[in-house]
C-alpha cells in the first residue's frame, strides 16, 4: 500500500482508547483465502462498503467485502457519531456558482435524504444504536458568526435561533454568542450502527472478510482480479470504499485525489446531575461550533460527554500526545466547570477531503466496472451510508431512485502529489487566524 502519512497513522496507536470499543464486541469475520468469484467485490468494510453490500445482496448479487483490519477498525468504527448533513465543505452559495442551481438543489436534497436513509436502516433492521438529538445545533463562537446564524435562521423557517441570553435556559451554556438548531440529524453509537449493517448484509447473503487488505487490482479477460495476501478474487465489478485510509495505488486513479486529515475525540466518565447543572449543559442536542477548525460535542444517553476537534497534521507517538493535550485544553476552556472531570477515553482517526470539497460517488473514469465512494469531509455516517446505497444502483446499471447530483461525479487531483500534505500547514494556519 502507498499512503501519504507515516505508518504510525495506520497502526493501533491513534486508535488506542476508543470508547466505542467498550460498548459492543466486534464480530469475527474470516480472513480471505484461496480463489473465488463474485459479482461485486467491495474494498472497505465501513459505512459505504457495508451499505453497498447490503443493498446489492438484497437485489440478489453475490457480494464480497474485503476489510483490511478488524470490523470497525477504520473511521466508521471510531468517529464522533454525528449523523447529519455536511458532506461537502462548500457553502450553498459557492456550490451554486460552481455547479448551478439545479445540481446544487439535487445535492442538498441528497444530504437530507442521507440522514433519513440511516434512520430507515436503523428502524428496518432493528439496530439499537443509542440515538438521541432532535437535529443538530451550531454554536456561534463569535459575534460575527452569530450574525451569520441569524441570517441563516431568517432563510429557514424550520430552524430555531437561540440568542446568547437564552442558552442557559436551553441547557447549552458555554462561551458562545448564540446558537442555531436545524431539525435534520441525530447522534448515535457508530460502532453499533456499523455492526448492525454488517449483520443485515450477511443475512442478505454478503460475504464479509477481515484482515484481508487488497494488495492490487488488475483486469484480465474482461474481469477484475483483486489480490490479497492469501488469495485472489475475480469480479465483474469492484467498489472502492476506503475513504481516508485509501491506498494511492489501489487503484492508480486514486493517486493525489484524496486528502486524509486527522480528527481527535475524547469521552468523559458519566457526569452527575450536579456536574451537568454546574456547567449548565443538560441538552441532548449534538452540537458543533462555527470555527473552520471546528469542535464537535454532545451529551450522550449514558451522560458521558463526547468532545472532538479537527487538527493534527503530523502522525507519531509524540504528535499524538500533543494533539490529545490540545484537545483537553480546548475542552477545559469551553467547559470550565468540568476541568476536573476525567476523560479516560481519547483517540484519533482520519477523515477525508477531496480537492472539489464535495464527495465523489460513481464510476471511475475510463475504468469499466470500477466504482468509488469517498471523501465525506468528516460527515460519513450519513453520506457514507448514502453513497453505498447510490453505488448499489449504479453498479447494477440503474438510475438511482434517490437524489444523485452531478456535483458528486467528478474528482480533481491535488497539486504536489505524494507531498500534498504540505498544503495543509498553511491552510490550517490561515483557518486558525480566521477563527
Amino acid at each position: 500500500m502507498q499512503r501519504i502519512f507515516p505508518d504510525y497513522a495506520y497502526g493501533p496507536g491513534p486508535r488506542e482508547g476508543c470508547w466505542w470499543d467498550e460498548t459492543i464486541a466486534a464480530p469475527s469475520w474470516p480472513a480471505f483465502r484461496g480463489e473465488q468469484h463474485a459479482d461485486v467485490v467491495i474494498i472497505g468494510g465501513g459505512f459505504t462498503g457495508l451499505s453497498a453490500a447490503l443493498h446489492l445482496a438484497k437485489c440478489g448479487a453475490s457480494v464480497t467485502v474485503l476489510e483490511a483490519g478488524t470490523p470497525g477498525w477504520g473511521a466508521s468504527g471510531r468517529n464522533g457519531g454525528f449523523c447529519c448533513t455536511g458532506g461537502s465543505k462548500l457553502s450553498g452559495g459557492t456550490m451554486r456558482r460552481l455547479y448551478g442551481e439545479e445540481a446544487t438543489a439535487v445535492y442538498e436534497a441528497g444530504e437530507e435524504e442521507a440522514v433519513h436513509l440511516v434512520r430507515r436502516l436503523l428502524d428496518t433492521y432493528g439496530i439499537d444504536a443509542d440515538t438521541h438529538s432532535d437535529g443538530e445545533t451550531q454554536m456561534a463562537h463569535s459575534a460575527r458568526a452569530m450574525r451569520r446564524l441569524r441570517a441563516a435562521a431568517a432563510a429557514d423557517p424550520e430552524a430555531e435561533l437561540i440568542e446568547q441570553a437564552q442558552l442557559a435556559d436551553a441547557g447549552l451554556n458555554g462561551p458562545f454568542h448564540g446558537a442555531l438548531t436545524t431539525r435534520t440529524g441525530f447522534g448515535l453509537n457508530p460502532r453499533k450502527y456499523l455492526f448492525g449493517l454488517a449483520k443485515a448484509a450477511q443475512a442478505a447473503g454478503a460475504m464479509l472478510f477481515q484482515d484481508s487488505p487488497a494488495t492490487g487490482i488488475s483486469q484480465h479477460g474482461g474481469k477484475h482480479l483483486v489480490r490479497t495476501a492469501q488469495g485472489k478474487l475475480r469480479a465483474d465489478t469492484v467498489v472502492i470504499a476506503t475513504n481516508g485510509y485509501s491506498s494511492e495505488d489501489i487503484p492508480a486513479w486514486l493517486r493525489a485525489r484524496t486528502m486524509p486529515a486527522q480528527s481527535t475525540v475524547m469521552v468523559t466518565r458519566p457526569l452527575s446531575d450536579a456536574e451537568l447543572a454546574a456547567q449548565g449543559w443538560t441538552s441532548d442536542q449534538m452540537a458543533y461550533d462555527t470555527r473552520n477548525l471546528l469542535h464537535y460535542f454532545r451529551l450522550m444517553p449514558d451522560r458521558r460527554f463526547l468532545f472532538g476537534m479537527r487538527g493534527g497534521l503530523m502522525s507519531s507517538p509524540r504528535a499524538e500526545g500533543t494533539i490529545r493535550r490540545q484537545l483537553r485544553r480546548d475542552f477545559d476552556a469551553m467547559f470550565p466547570a468540568w476541568k476536573a472531570v476525567e476523560a479516560p477515553n481519547m483517540w484519533s482517526g482520519m477523515v477525508c477531503l477531496s480537492r472539489n470539497l464535495v464527495p465523489f460517488v460513481g464510476p471511475v473514469p475510463q475504468m469499466k466496472g470500477l466504482y468509488a465512494g469517498l471523501c465525506y469531509h468528516g460527515n460519513g455516517v450519513a453520506m457514507g451510508s448514502y453513497s453505498g446505497r447510490l453505488l448499489a444502483d449504479l453498479v447494477q446499471g440503474r438510475k438511482p431512485d434517490l437524489p444523485y447530483s452531478s456535483v458528486m461525479q467528478s474528482m480533481g487531483r491535488f497539486p504536489l502529489g505524494r507531498f500534498r500534505r504540505a498544503l495543509m500547514f498553511p491552510a490550517y494556519a490561515l483557518l486558525g487566524l480566521m477563527d
